[in-house]
């Protein structure tokens, strides 16, 4: 895996780092996306949030535990007494966070040592959302495959926002204000970031991306198989009526988009695999799993 700086210069800013945890994730995972996200940066978050979502396994407690105990920057871990899913828990961490900022990654992700230092310049200019591309790895976060490169500015982000997440959920950075004010996280399938996205945009947010892949991504054999299926095409064709009705796409945009990306979440995952990384290849933007 990628080596962590021994010594980074010890900086810090105004951000919180915002990291949700359940009962499936692995501690040894956990502890790499967390050291990688604060001894690992050459400019530190101020505190960490940690959401426990629900009762998670004694290790992974442990773990978690040992973390809040040694953790060179403040950490609070939140505690959810049940499993209420992903929203509620990044809710339940935005409540909580102490700087006007937070950063997100996962409990099975990585941080590169320069993340934030290139994220929050941008953050301090006025932008409400920064997001980052990601690449993807299996087991070693230093032996990376595909990238997920994001579409950059905000004419081609609005853009491609029509068909496609233009943000890589575990990379994005955002005023904590801006995100409260379009209603926060709400519940939408596994596509709670691309509608979180699409509402900033359409308020009219300061977004951008950074292409350079800053977070390593995690992709273990069922990521594709997650994507699809009946419940997720649902989904889709769900947030492409909401997209309509808030005059985000045109009709034929809709009518476009019904058919083309459900079709994509009803093939067969090794299909889907296949026309994802032929994108990829060509240097489109990718997206996570959660929001494409």
């Amino acid at each position: 895996m990628p080596s962590l700086e021994s010594d980074p210069p010890v900086r810090s800013a105004d951000f919180s780092l915002l990291l949700p945890v359940y009962a499936g994730d692995d501690p040894g995972f956990l502890r790499i996306a967390f050291d990688s996200s604060t001894v690992g940066q050459t400019l530190r978050p101020a505190e960490a949030v940690i959401v426990q979502d629900g009762p998670v396994p004694e290790a992974l407690a442990g773990e978690l535990a040992r973390i809040e105990a040694e953790s060179p920057i403040p950490t609070r871990i939140v505690r959810l007494p049940e499993n209420r899913g992903l929203t509620a828990a990044l809710n339940a961490g935005l409540d909580v966070c102490s700087s006007p900022v937070a950063a997100r990654i996962d409990a099975d992700d990585f941080s590169v040592p320069e993340r934030f230092a290139q994220q929050w310049p941008l953050l301090e200019a006025g932008y409400d959302l920064v997001g980052t591309g990601m690449a993807e790895f299996d087991d070693d976060p230093g032996a990376t495959g595909a990238l997920r490169v994001p579409p950059v500015g905000a004419d081609r982000i609005r853009d491609h926002a029509r068909t496609h997440n233009p943000f890589n959920h575990p990379t994005m950075m955002y005023r904590i204000a801006a995100i409260e004010g379009v209603g926060a996280y709400e519940p939408f399938g596994k596509m709670e970031d691309y509608w979180l996205g699409i509402r900033l945009i359409d308020a009219g947010a300061r977004v951008e991306n950074i292409a350079e892949p800053l977070v390593h991504y995690r992709v273990g054999s069922g990521a594709f198989a997650r994507r699809g299926g009946w419940s997720e095409a649902r989904t889709e064709w769900r947030l492409q009526r909401e997209m309509l009705r808030m005059g985000f796409v045109t009709r034929a945009e809709y009518a476009r988009n019904v058919v083309m990306k459900g079709v994509y979440r009803l093939l067969p995952a090794g299909v889907k695999r296949v026309l994802f990384r032929s994108l990829v290849g060509r240097g489109l933007p990718g997206d996570r799993a959660a929001g494409s």
